[in-house]
């Protein structure tokens, strides 16, 4: 940034932007966050990074089954982010434009793939949530008779994800493992909402019917 340039604010300030500490980074909103980035300040993009890694290795993995490589297609996720942050439309949802991202390395490794798609989820509920949240993992405070149940359930379930189509596991784990809303979704695959939600509902109805037999 030139010397004496104003910010959003219309406050004159030298060239080199004021160094945020960690705990002030964290209080920020992503938007925030990233304008900092953009007006030279790097720890910002660490911040970005500590936010989201976690969590887009957990939705890769699920969707590619290989945490190696989950790994892998998230180190280039922040690469391409860090390349193309500029760009970003900051009308728009960082977590959005993100997942897009990580969402597209997944379709690509998947497609390149020869071997068979692989395990997504860890377990699944009897019966989805009314305000559809995201499915429940593994309650440490379970009897280890139900986190038995769970854990076989959770084998059912993985032979049943390789018989959906690459798109209708997508949207299945944004939305139910991710709880994105249908808006984001859309956003993330590039489909329009009605056909998001049609291929939510098949995923569901192709593993409820084979989840049925294993649930009371």
């Amino acid at each position: 940034m030139l010397a004496n340039a104003k910010d959003q604010n219309g406050h004159a300030h030298s060239g080199v932007p004021a160094r945020t500490t960690r705990e002030e980074l964290g209080s920020l909103s992503d938007s925030d966050v990233v304008q900092r980035f953009l007006d030279g300040e790097e720890r910002a993009f660490g911040e970005l990074v500590d936010r989201y890694d976690n969590r887009l290795l957990n939705f890769v993995y699920r969707t590619v089954g290989d945490r190696e490589r989950a790994q892998d297609l998230v180190q280039e996720t922040f690469v391409r982010v860090y390349r193309h942050l500029h760009r970003f439309d900051q009308s728009k949802k960082f977590s959005t434009w993100i997942y897009t991202i990580a969402s597209n390395l997944a379709k690509n490794e998947l497609r390149n793939r020869s071997r068979n798609p692989l395990v997504l989820f860890q377990t699944i509920k009897k019966n989805w949530d009314a305000d559809h949240r995201p499915l429940e993992w593994e309650d440490e405070t379970m009897k280890p008779d139900d986190l038995f149940r769970k854990r076989h359930l959770k084998e059912m379930v993985d032979r049943a994800v390789k018989e959906l189509p690459e798109h209708h596991r997508l949207v299945f784990v944004l939305r139910e493992l991710e709880g994105k809303t249908y808006e984001e979704i859309a956003e993330i695959t590039d489909t329009n909402l009605g056909t998001v939600k049609s291929r939510l509902n098949r995923a569901r109805n192709n593993f409820a019917q084979i989840v049925a037999p294993m649930v009371d």
